[in-house]
């Protein structure tokens, strides 16, 4: 057992969740297991390999094999594979990656887009016993290389568009005594490897590293369910990012009710605009592997694309943060073409636009809406529809779908609750307090992060950091992050209700409020805003009609119009509007 895997995990899945099993027990033998209490009255009772199986999302991919074989399971330009494919393939190169010297509980990291070794990856890594960590694409060298040292990463999988990124990376970590990754280079679909570029000797090729693997690797299951399966990084926002550590038996989990939530039956066709690296695409490529699904592998995401795709390959669902949904419908009209059917599509992430929801129905799209974070394996709760709400206005139907509903089937108890007391607050739709989660699918904890974890699982649930109300339905709403309030002359302003307004006016394309401060009030809202091409408003005329909808001291004080950043994931960086509001200085 390494030191990574040792000291990092037990420690802190046994303190901190109570359970004492053994890391290294055999997956076949449970002598030393204490039987259930209840056992001890009945007779004729045993567990055994017969009855007990570690969950793992490793065996939706040995089913599918069996079950949907001839099913084509990738498809990407002209590379196109079948389950039988697949699964030959991560059995190789499972293979490929114990030849390189990867143990259990190692690290292989990963910095690609959505192409097919990263869906590959994912069952590969697993069975060959290892974590895999998926890295944003959007990482400089520096980044990169801190989060390679922290994960101790023994291998990482590169995009060969990202190659100058990871060499950068792996000099910065030779100049320490942390020693560097092994590279993999991914090449293009059609093998070609990038010009103008410095390839090390040492440097392996995917497709080259696959095929001196073996198709009778014999996989290593994990000896416990609550083996670590992936540690997923946070967006370090505000600070350094936190490695999130995923269990097999959460993933497993999860990516069931993902499935449940998502409606997705048998062989559904999937286009991937979600990141694979985020949240090891909300658990949904193992989901896809249970369903026979086919996944329409994106490299980059543009309305064209998403249209072009869908007409091609017959989509049925597909997934995106509601930047991705404010693409869309606000694409151009050339890029768009008609849908075969109605395309289901789950979006998350941040509080979607009640409009952003209404147009993406008028052009055929179904949505539903889910959420959670990277600490809760991606999706956590999902705004249940109910048939009775077809009757109602529009805009009071988008505004119910835009709530966050409840806890999904996998998950114990969502809840809003007081930080201090963590007392419940009254479902009254008005008192605010923290949305915490708790249940089988929270993360085993902060990977080399004690005080962290600890921190986020004080009082036996674990703190979101997003404020919310709850609705007498029991649905949740999100009113903003805990550091994104608004305290103006004592009030409390939701920079999502100010957004929700600003969004309504028809030359907004994308809105985000933050806090400038201010020598009377103390803090006023600040409105950043990009305009849809071909609009020109002033400062005031957005001012004006957000206070024909909004009380006059929640409305945006200054407006500043400009480009907004953003994560790889679609969310806007807040933090960085939060400085450049706070440089402006006092408004009185």
């Amino acid at each position: 057992m390494n030191h990574f895997f040792k000291n990092s995990l037990t420690r802190f899945i046994c303190s901190l969740n109570h359970f004492h099993f053994s890391f290294t027990q055999s997956s076949r033998q449970f002598s030393h297991f204490s039987e259930p209490e209840s056992w001890r009255s009945m007779e004729g009772l045993i567990r055994c390999s017969a009855n007990y199986v570690p969950l793992t999302p490793i065996s939706f991919l040995e089913r599918a094999a069996k079950a949907y074989r001839d099913t084509t399971s990738v498809v990407y330009g002209s590379v196109k594979h079948t389950w039988g494919d697949t699964h030959e393939r991560c059995l190789k190169l499972a293979s490929a990656l114990t030849q390189l010297g990867i143990s259990r509980g190692d690290v292989v990291a990963t910095m690609a887009p959505n192409v097919p070794a990263m869906h590959e990856l994912h069952f590969a890594v697993p069975m060959a016993g290892a974590l895999l960590c998926t890295l944003n694409t959007r990482h400089d060298s520096a980044m990169l290389s801190i989060l390679l040292s922290h994960s101790e990463a023994k291998i990482i999988f590169v995009d060969y568009q990202l190659l100058d990124i990871a060499n950068g990376a792996l000099k910065l970590l030779a100049k320490t005594e942390r020693k560097p990754p092994i590279l993999v280079l991914i090449a293009e679909s059609d093998g070609s490897l990038p010009t103008g570029h410095h390839i090390a000797s040492e440097t392996y090729e995917y497709e080259s590293l696959l095929a001196n693997g073996h198709n009778g690797f014999e996989i290593r299951r994990p000896n416990s369910e609550w083996d670590p399966i992936s540690v997923n990084y946070t967006s370090g926002t505000t600070s350094r990012p936190k490695g999130v550590v995923y269990s097999h038996r959460g993933a497993y989990l999860n990516t069931l009710a993902t499935i449940l939530l998502h409606g997705i039956g048998s062989m559904p066709v999937y286009l991937w605009t979600v990141p694979m690296f985020h949240c090891n695409g909300w658990c949904l490529i193992w989901g896809l592997a249970a369903q026979g699904g086919t996944n329409i592998c994106l490299r980059k995401v543009t309305p064209k694309g998403i249209f072009d795709n869908i007409a091609l390959h017959n989509v049925t669902h597909m997934g995106g943060a509601p930047t991705v949904l404010n693409m869309i419908v606000n694409s151009p009209i050339s890029d768009r073409k008609p849908l075969p059917h109605k395309v289901e599509v789950m979006t998350g992430g941040s509080p979607p636009p009640p409009q952003i929801l209404s147009k993406m129905e008028e052009l055929g799209f179904g949505v539903s809406h889910l959420y959670g974070l990277t600490e809760t394996y991606g999706p956590g709760t999902s705004c249940i529809w109910k048939p009775e709400w077809d009757s109602l206005p529009l805009d009071k139907r988008y505004k119910l779908k835009a709530r966050q509903g409840v806890q999904h089937p996998g998950l114990e108890e969502v809840d809003v609750k007081d930080p201090v007391t963590m007392a419940s607050v009254p479902a009254d739709g008005k008192t605010m307090g923290e949305i915490m989660f708790r249940g089988n699918t929270v993360m085993s904890g902060y990977l080399k992060d004690l005080k962290a974890t600890e921190e986020a699982f004080s009082g036996g649930w674990f703190r979101s950091g997003d404020l919310a109300v709850k609705h007498p339905d029991n649905y949740i709403e999100v009113k903003d992050r805990s550091k994104d309030v608004i305290i103006s002359g004592g009030e409390n302003i939701s920079t999502v209700e100010v957004e929700t307004v600003l969004f309504g006016h028809p030359a907004v394309l994308e809105a985000a409020v933050v806090a400038r401060p201010d020598n009377h009030w103390g803090q006023t809202p600040c409105a950043f805003v990009k305009l849809k091409e071909g609009y020109d408003v002033d400062s005031q005329e957005i001012i004006k009609f957000c206070r024909d909808h909004l009380p006059h001291y929640m409305a945006p004080r200054t407006v500043i119009f400009e480009d907004l950043p953003k994560t790889s994931t679609g969310k806007i960086q807040k933090f960085i509007l939060r400085e450049k509001a706070k440089a402006l200085g006092s408004l009185s």
